[in-house]
């Protein structure tokens, strides 16, 4: 069974940059895709990275696109985020949904796709500005 562990969060400066990590364990991450998701305050949770396995084809949703970039390798799915602003402050998780639905994850204009079509989530990991 995957599971999936996100770290890196912490407190950041406005402008400064944070890389999370998301760590797969337990069976490979080449039949699932993995998005990253936050809980900020006063919104939904929202879809912001995705990235699949097996062709590693990757998303970033318009909100964040110029800002933070996906990326993996073998065992863990990174979300490097650069100039950050204090409304990114929120907790990050991320998710595992199944190639095998024939969703069309990471593609536009499916994207990331609803928080409901995730089966495996990480506990989070907090992002807090510091200012």
């Amino acid at each position: 069974q995957l599971r999936l562990v996100e770290s890196g969060g912490g407190l950041v400066q406005p402008g400064g940059s944070l890389r999370l990590s998301c760590t797969a364990s337990g069976e490979p991450f080449n039949s699932y895709a993995i998005s990253w998701f936050r809980l900020t305050p006063g919104k939904e949770r929202e879809g912001i990275s995705c990235i699949r396995g097996g062709d590693g084809r990757f998303h970033q949703e318009a909100s964040v696109a110029d800002r933070f970039a996906v990326s993996r390798d073998k065992s863990t799915v990174y979300l490097q985020m650069n100039r950050l602003k204090p409304e990114d402050t929120g907790l990050y998780y991320c998710a595992a949904a199944s190639l095998f639905s024939g969703l069309m994850f990471c593609y536009p204009p499916y994207g990331t796709g609803p928080p409901s079509e995730y089966d495996t989530w990480g506990q989070g990991t907090q992002v807090t500005d510091s200012s």
